[in-house]
């Protein structure tokens, strides 16, 4: 899995010259995506359907709802068992529950979270969004790179991203 950067710019100019640059550090085109709404981008590497649509934000929404229910119908059963005396029951659905939690707090604690809801305003004014996936080795230098370089770009946060499925 890798991390996404996400980083505003006010114009494509801004936006191009930071691209040209990342190019140069060995991060390869196909993982730098833009994002511009109102504004036509003739330069800037685009961004797939899936990125467009944020459909990270919409398996994140339905992993974490699966892990709730399958935790409750375990909660549940484990009364029944308890009610019914099934000892070997008892422990499976505990043995469950304990699996769903570690997953909830793993998922929680390390994968970090940002969407494009969160840039809908800027997006909305015109600003360019620039994503870039790279390793989670790589986040901090390439972070750094632009922030010190490039006073103009906004940072935005890290998300993840999987290139399997093109989000």
């Amino acid at each position: 899995m890798l991390r996404r950067l996400y980083f505003l710019f006010p114009d494509e100019p801004h936006a191009q010259r930071v691209v040209d640059k990342l190019l140069g550090l060995d991060i390869p085109e196909r993982r730098i995506h833009s994002i511009a709404r109102g504004v036509e981008l003739e330069t800037l590497p685009q961004s797939t359907q899936r990125q467009k649509n944020d459909t990270a934000y919409y398996l994140e929404w339905f992993f974490w709802r699966a892990n709730l229910a399958v935790f409750v119908l375990a909660l549940i059963a484990s009364v029944i068992a308890l009610v019914a005396g099934e000892f070997i029951w008892i422990m499976v659905s505990l043995a469950v529950m304990a699996v769903t939690f570690i997953a909830g707090e793993q998922f929680v604690v390390h994968v970090p979270d940002v969407h494009l809801a969160e840039f809908a305003d800027a997006l909305s004014h015109g600003e360019i969004l620039l994503m870039i996936d790279v390793p989670s080795s790589r986040v901090a230098e390439i972070e750094s790179f632009v922030h010190h370089r490039y006073p103009e770009a906004a940072v935005g946060g890290v998300g993840w991203s999987m290139d399997a499925f093109g989000i």
